[in-house]
C-alpha cells in the first residue's frame, strides 16, 4: 500500500476486512460503495454508530492519480484531477499553489521550458486570481524566448496586483528593447 508519499506500507490485519495502518494511525476497511459499485478504502469511524464515508476509491487499472499524470507530463489529465480535488477540498495539500510553483521553477532551472510552462499554466487554472502564478508563467515564457506570451502574463499579473514591481520592471525592459 502507498499513502501520501510513503511506500511499502503493510497494514496490520485485525479481522477479515479491517486493518490498522500505523502510518495513518487509522483503521481501514475495504468496502464496495453501493452508490457506484466501486471498491473503496474506508476509514473505520471512531464513534460506534457513525456513518462510513467512501472517500478513497480504488483506482481502475488504467487510472492514475493527479500526481502521476503530472509526473508523466499528461497536463490536461493532471489538471482535470487537480480540479476535482480542489472542488472536493480547496485546502487539500495536494493542490497548494506554492508546490506547483516550486515544481515549475525546478523545471525552469533545468531549462525544461515546455514542462515549466505547462506546470505554471496548470497553476493559473487552479489559482486564476493569483498574481504570482501569472508572474511565474511570464518568467517561464520569457526564458523560453516567447516574449509575446511573457508580456501577456506579466500584464495579467499586474492586473491582479498593480504593486508587482518585478513585473513592471520586466515590462519596462521589454519595451526599451523594441
Amino acid at each position: 500500500m502507498k499513502w501520501l508519499g510513503s511506500k511499502h506500507i503493510k497494514p496490520l490485519k485485525l479481522s477479515e476486512n479491517i486493518f490498522f495502518v500505523k502510518e495513518m494511525n487509522e483503521k481501514i476497511e475495504f468496502l464496495t460503495n453501493p452508490e457506484d459499485n466501486k471498491e473503496y478504502i474506508v476509514l473505520v469511524p471512531k464513534e460506534k454508530n457513525a456513518k462510513k464515508i467512501f472517500n478513497y476509491r480504488k483506482l481502475d487499472a488504467n487510472e492514475k492519480t493527479a500526481k502521476e499524470y503530472l509526473e508523466n507530463n499528461e497536463f490536461n489529465n493532471a489538471l482535470t484531477e487537480y480540479l476535482k480535488i480542489k472542488t472536493k477540498d480547496s485546502l487539500d495539500i495536494a493542490i497548494k499553489e506554492n508546490n506547483f510553483n516550486s515544481l515549475g521553477y525546478k523545471a525552469l532551472r533545468n531549462k525544461n521550458y515546455a514542462k515549466s510552462i505547462n506546470i505554471f499554466t496548470l497553476n493559473t487554472k487552479l489559482y486564476p486570481n493569483s498574481a504570482n502564478v501569472y508572474d511565474s508563467l511570464g518568467e517561464a515564457y520569457m526564458k523560453s524566448g516567447d516574449t509575446i506570451n511573457a508580456i501577456l502574463n506579466y500584464k495579467k499579473s499586474l492586473a491582479l496586483d498593480s504593486g508587482n514591481q518585478r513585473a513592471k520592471n520586466i515590462l519596462k525592459k521589454i519595451n526599451k528593447k523594441k
